[in-house]
């Protein structure tokens, strides 16, 4: 009975606790909720806030770029209308001057136009002077036919005969006249030509020499330059190509070479190995490796420079790079850049005063000896070098054709071919440009001398002007005056094909007679 009693007892007792474990569970959990739901509002407040926090610091800088952006947009868009009001201007400026070319065309074409009409008419009249001429020479024929008795023929012997000397004259005397008259003219547009070109351009040149001096602080520095038992000067000479003479000259090192660039390497080199310190041969190969590479970026800039300097654009790299070796280059002691600009500006120059294109003319000046700057072990003519050079790198035709064509390798095409010959011409007769050695000074004028000698009729020659006159002594008893004139010009013609040399050469022929007597 008990068991039975305890059982309910039990079981009443347990829903008791369950019922109020379940109560109590469930008030926790409307707390736990409560609290949940008030930090989510917190939590989203709290994002709300930072969001539009954020939302304005984007929107500022938004529009921060926007004005950035604005800005540089106006900027841009000024300069673009600048340069398009510069354009339009030199737009305006060209049709001017061609609308002025055009005008001077006209009456150019009307002048023309009215003295080709002169010439027709003039022709005209002179045909019928002609006509009637003939007419009267054919009765006054017939005339002295009947009046001297002999023929037309034997008259024509006889005439013949007795004027044939006189004939000659005359027509060496026309021959004189003519050529006076072409030379003259020639002269005076040439001259106008030149003189515009010399007097526009001004270029510094310098002798170039086969030594450079490098000055030391002191004499010590010389022991460490030639090194334990001369290992570190040996080191030197077969690092650069370079002679280095060490001599009794106070505080001064000679660098002795042919080749301009090796020596510049080597100067460059020397200079950085006294100033380091570290003088043996492992540093000095170090040393002439970095300077070479250093002066081979020089060579580029050099060119890069020495075309915007002339005013001129888009070459071939090698093309550049060629240029810039010129400045390590020299010609009879002339610098070859120097040289090269020279003859860039006055080739130029002329075009424009004869109305071919300045930008073609100078570039073919520019590269007119580039072949010089090509390894020695490729053989050939500079000229066919550069020729050869400017084809492989596509130079326009008219450059290509006037850098083989200034030493006639190749036939001239174009007149901008005939203007780099004589630009080349004018740049290395300039007095002092270039250097020529005792020797083939001397030999250039027995050969000049000996040369005009050779012709018929001359007595004696004189090379005098430093070999830029010829004076010929005829012999008046086998040459007259017309004579003499046809003997400078066919001795000129004979220089020109047989000798090389700069500017030109005058002949001048005197014949001269002298009539002496005695009183007794």
């Amino acid at each position: 009975m008990e068991i039975y009693i305890l059982i309910p007892l039990v079981m009443v007792i347990a829903g008791i606790t369950f019922v109020a474990g379940w109560y109590l569970n469930a008030r926790s959990g409307q707390n736990k909720l409560a609290n949940a739901e008030e930090r989510a509002k917190r939590i989203l407040a709290d994002a709300e806030k930072d969001s539009n926090a954020l939302k304005r610091e984007k929107l500022l800088e938004a529009k921060d770029e926007w004005y950035k952006k604005k800005k540089e947009f106006e900027s841009e868009a000024q300069s673009k209308r600048n340069k398009l009001q510069s354009f339009e201007k030199q737009l305006i400026s060209r049709e001017e001057n061609v609308d002025r070319k055009l005008d001077l065309l006209s009456k150019k074409e009307e002048s023309l136009q009215s003295l080709d009409k002169e010439m027709n008419e003039k022709k005209k009249r002179v045909e019928e002077r002609e006509t009637e001429i003939t007419r009267l020479l054919e009765e006054e024929n017939v005339r002295l036919e009947r009046i001297s008795g002999i023929t037309r023929e034997e008259a024509k012997k006889h005439l013949i005969d007795n004027l044939t000397e006189s004939a000659k004259t005359e027509a060496a005397q026309m021959l004189k006249d003519v050529r006076d008259k072409a030379k003259e003219e020639a002269r005076r547009e040439a001259q106008k030509v030149i003189v515009q070109a010399i007097q526009r351009t001004a270029a510094d040149h310098t002798v170039e020499t086969t030594v450079s001096v490098l000055n030391l602080e002191s004499d010590e520095l010389k022991g460490r330059i030639i090194g334990r038992e001369g290992r570190n000067i040996r080191a030197f000479e077969a690092a650069t190509g370079v002679d280095v003479i060490v001599d009794d000259t106070p505080e001064a090192v000679i660098l002795s070479g042919f080749d301009p660039f090796r020596r510049e390497v080597a100067r460059v080199a020397l200079e950085r190995l006294i100033a380091d310190g570290r003088i043996h041969p492992a540093r000095i190969e170090e040393v002439v490796e970095k300077v070479k590479k250093e002066l081979e970026e020089e060579t580029v800039r050099v060119g890069e420079n020495t075309l915007l300097e002339v005013g001129l654009h888009g070459a071939h790299t090698e093309i550049v790079r060629h240029i810039g070796r010129m400045k390590y280059r020299s010609s009879y002691g002339q610098n070859l850049l120097q040289h090269s600009i020279e003859v860039a500006f006055l080739t130029g120059i002329m075009a424009s005063e004869l109305h071919l294109d300045p930008s073609l003319a100078k570039r073919a000046g520019l590269l007119h000896d580039i072949g010089k700057t090509i390894d020695r072990s490729v053989e050939g003519p500079h000229a066919l070098l550069g020729y050869e050079l400017c084809k492989k790198y596509n130079e326009h035709a008219i450059v290509s054709n006037a850098v083989g064509a200034h030493h006639e390798d190749i036939p001239m095409e174009h007149p901008i071919a005939a203007l780099v010959q004589a630009a080349d011409a004018i740049s290395g007769a300039r007095p002092g440009a270039r250097r020529e050695s005792v020797e083939g000074y001397v030999k250039r004028l027995e050969k000049l001398e000996s040369l005009a000698k050779s012709f018929n009729g001359v007595l004696n020659t004189y090379a005098i002007q430093a070999g830029r006159e010829i004076r010929v002594i005829a012999n008046h008893d086998k040459l007259d005056d017309a004579a003499a004139d046809q003997l400078s010009h066919d001795i000129a013609n004979k220089i020109q094909q047989e000798m090389e040399y700069p500017g030109q050469i005058k002949v001048i022929v005197i014949r001269e007679f002298r009539s002496v007597s005695y009183a007794k």
